[in-house]
């Protein structure tokens, strides 16, 4: 049986990891350190700035902004996120969120309470 093609990367990830929950979370971390390191170039380069000048900014060297601004950079620090959104006029928000999938909400009953029927007399 031939599979159908596919260019959805969500299907092609879930194809691929399939049910291995040590690779869905390899590839969860990795998405992680993308988005930190694709965030900090896209404000600094929103604000202007070359590596150098926001780390002279932030009191570090144009180096350490350059493997911030790397994917597969895993060293970053809670401190060096909220430097980095100081010198970017920016306010850093950290959330937690489940990682289990939602399920489809329960039909539930309405909240009020039924309107009473009047009975014949």
């Amino acid at each position: 049986m031939k599979m159908s093609k596919t260019k959805s990367a969500l299907k092609i990830l879930d194809r691929v990891t399939g049910e291995s929950p040590a690779l869905r979370r390899d590839i969860a971390d990795a998405r992680i350190h993308l988005e930190v390191a694709q965030s900090i170039y896209d404000l600094r380069t929103k604000a202007g700035l070359s590596q150098r000048q926001l780390a002279e900014r932030i009191g570090s060297q144009q180096p350490v902004i350059a493997r911030l601004e790397d994917a597969d950079y895993q060293g970053h620090s809670l401190t060096m996120l909220q430097r980095i959104a100081e010198a970017l006029e920016q306010r850093l928000e950290v959330r937690f969120v489940s990682s289990r999938k939602r399920r489809a909400p329960k039909s539930r009953r309405s909240a009020r309470p039924s309107p009473r029927r009047s009975q014949p007399a």
